[in-house]
């Protein structure tokens, strides 16, 4: 069944308050013309946002994030997106391209993608140093888009289709940045917001210093940053930066959502600002990025899809629209920022650095470790997802494997060199036969006017993320609140945890792959980035990781063909909706279809809620929106026969009138031939 309808947010108004506008023009200053000084204060920027649809399979393909084999896609709550900033200094040409997308991680597989297509599209222009692409990570999305098989193992492998509506779209969404380029200017502003996360894993940071500890006095980084963007005298876009995670939505649920910070993004765009994404037409671009949220849970409870509320979706739509409402707030008070934009990026081994006394917890020069999976991974995050029964957190000591067919013993030199971890699968020597887990991570960081970004390929706790901030902005002889730790960046290799967090070996210290001394490796190289960005130097060659895509398999099985139900053809209605409905209501129509795999529709939509307007129907919502769902179901494996149901939860503020649903859909036959079909429900009523 689709999910219990939740309460009804309440509809914003798309115009700013005129006062607002006013302080905010003369804050700003007002636009210089196109032909000004390119180092006119005002506009020192060539500004460019774009948007553009990931996602991928919408059915019978694993969800990423929680690891579970039995969560697999079966349909849309919300479709996920990819919002792309490019930056140019006017004064040097130098140029910048920030991404934000509605996924789990950024895999090196999707970067290495990524980065191909704007080659073969811009040449040298865009490349791996001045591009960043990050996550929000949710988990409510499909998987397999990963070349390491750690990823890819709970959605049965490699999945092609979600794999190239990632790559696609976010080099889509950076196309259309570069083509909105326009003289603009940028402000940064910072605030506070303690009713968005908890710490879930209180007892690990409790083991932190006094003096780190002191940073975070409830436990929580509660810091919102914003970059404000404006072309000319128009307000462009936002990037605001929170540390939560994105996991309001359980591992019961199978529909795509881009979870609590999608919500945020699309309740600004599309409530507040007036965007229609099937529109293509340029508009205010909002995204929500994460930043050191390793241990920051969005469950106030502790427990999954609890708190502020016991409705997962509720849950989703409250802490985003928390993240917004500061967000908006702090957007209002930005102040205008100045200074280039720049970037510097090198390639570590992180199985194998040595680390400086200066950086390591007891002052004497240490090793990182080839990487291993710790018991306590397997346990997941009870507060956001346990994973497999029979394991715990904070496990120490050796465990039984899993699968005895599949055990590969951690030798002696490595379980000593991981210490305390408790050793249970050799991901970094496996990975020498095939790819398990990364061994070289992309370290980047990026400069945008007053603000540096320390791209980080994991998930950092806190105090991690603190320590690594506090190193760069030492490096850079700026202010540590002009530092910020970008998670979930470049590629995924799992946690970071100070070193007296991997000493608790709860999850996130389980989960840090590369041993006691993954965050000191970490430190030491960020101030070479730092230092190489802040001297304006290169800074020098490295090995790149290589591209394992040759070197993919799956296990999922594709569609063979599809059948509508006896006497009834593709796009007929099943069940229609009733003659009226109140406000409040649900509405609810089934469809006969064919697999959602035959055609991602990305760009498009499954449904739409139309309204009849002087004679013509006109499309209200679709499958982006919040208050609907498309939800597939399979009625018969043997003949190839399913179903979809289109739900729309109607909104109090929706304007009474006649309205249909239409399915847009697509069916196989035993040729192989893919065929588009659209079906449309009777037509039927909303009352006030």
């Amino acid at each position: 069944m689709p999910p219990p309808p939740s309460p009804r947010r309440p509809r914003r108004k798309f115009a700013a308050p005129a006062l607002a506008a006013a302080l905010a023009a003369l804050t700003l200053g007002a636009p210089s013309p196109a032909s000004a000084s390119p180092a006119a204060a005002d506009e020192e920027y060539l500004v460019g946002r774009g948007i553009a649809d990931v996602t991928g399979e919408a059915a019978e393909t694993g969800m990423m994030g929680y690891s579970s084999f039995d969560q697999k896609t079966s349909g849309i709550h919300q479709r996920q997106r990819s919002r792309a900033y490019v930056v140019v200094d006017r004064a040097t040409g130098r140029r910048v391209v920030y991404v934000n997308a509605d996924l789990a991680m950024i895999f090196q597989s999707v970067r290495q993608g990524v980065i191909a297509r704007l080659k073969e599209r811009y040449g040298s222009l865009y490349g791996d140093e001045n591009v960043l692409l990050s996550a929000t990570h949710t988990h409510s999305g499909p998987g397999g888009y990963s070349h390491h098989l750690a990823y890819n193992l709970s959605v049965l492998g490699f999945q092609k289709g979600t794999y190239r509506a990632v790559v696609d779209g976010i080099a889509e969404s950076v196309a259309k940045a570069h083509d909105d380029l326009k003289p603009g200017t940028i402000s940064l502003g910072t605030g506070t917001l303690t009713d968005a996360s908890v710490n879930r894993s209180r007892e690990a940071f409790d083991r932190n210093p006094a003096a780190d500890r002191a940073a975070f006095p409830d436990g929580i980084d509660p810091a919102m940053t914003v970059l404000r963007f404006r072309q000319g005298d128009r307000d462009a876009g936002a990037i605001s930066w929170f540390a939560t995670h994105n996991t309001s939505i359980t591992n019961r649920n199978t529909l795509i959502s881009p979870d609590n910070k999608g919500y945020a993004s699309y309740a600004w765009e599309h409530d507040h600002e007036g965007v229609r994404y099937l529109d293509d037409a340029p508009g205010f671009v909002a995204a929500f990025p994460n930043t050191n949220a390793g241990d920051m849970s969005p469950n106030l409870n502790l427990k999954p899809g609890s708190g502020p509320t016991e409705d997962e979706f509720e849950n989703a739509r409250l802490i985003g629209e928390r993240q917004l409402d500061k967000a908006r707030e702090v957007y209002r008070d930005a102040e205008p920022v100045s200074g280039g934009v720049d970037a510097r990026l090198t390639h570590v081994d992180m199985e194998n650095v040595t680390v400086r006394g200066e950086y390591t917890s007891d002052g004497k020069e240490q090793r990182t470790c080839p990487a291993v999976v710790g018991a306590s991974t397997l346990a997941g995050s009870v507060e956001d997802g346990p994973a497999i029964p029979g394991f715990e957190e904070g496990t120490r000591t050796p465990v039984a494997h899993i699968i005895d067919a599949l055990r590969v013993d951690t030798p002696s030199w490595l379980a000593t060199c991981q210490y305390p971890k408790a050793s249970l699968i050799p991901t970094g020597l496996l990975s020498d036969v095939h790819p398990v887990t990364p061994k070289i991570l992309p370290l980047q960081i990026m400069r945008i006017g007053e603000l540096y970004l320390v791209a980080g390929p994991g998930e950092f706790t806190i105090t991690a993320g603190l320590r690594v901030r506090r190193t760069v902005a030492q490096e850079l002889g700026v202010p540590l609140g002009r530092v910020l730790l970008q998670g979930y960046a470049n590629a995924y290799s799992q946690y970071v945890t100070t070193p007296q967090e991997y000493d608790a070996q709860n999850y996130e210290g389980g989960s840090t792959l590369y041993g006691r001394n993954t965050l000191p490796a970490y430190q030491q190289e960020y101030a070479r980035v730092a230092a190489s960005l802040r001297q304006g130097t290169a800074i020098g060659r490295d090995t790149a990781p290589p591209d394992e895509s040759a070197r993919q398999f799956t296990f999922q099985t594709g569609v063979v063909y599809d059948n509508p139900p006896l006497g009834k053809a593709f796009g007929s209605v099943l069940t229609g909706p009733a003659p009226s409905y109140a406000r409040g209501a649900r509405a609810t129509v089934e469809f006969a279809t064919g697999h959602p795999k035959n055609n991602l529709r990305r760009g498009g939509t499954f449904l739409e809620v139309q309204r009849l307007e002087g004679g013509t129907w006109v499309r209200v919502l679709d499958d982006g929106d919040w208050d609907t769902t498309y939800r597939w179901t399979r009625i018969n494996g043997l003949t190839g026969t399913s179903k979809a149901t289109v739900t729309w939860d109607i909104g109090a503020d929706t304007a009474p009138g006649t309205y249909r649903i239409v399915h847009h859909g697509d069916a196989k036959n035993l040729l192989g031939r893919v065929t588009p079909f659209t079906g449309a429900s009777p037509s039927f009523g909303v009352t006030g």
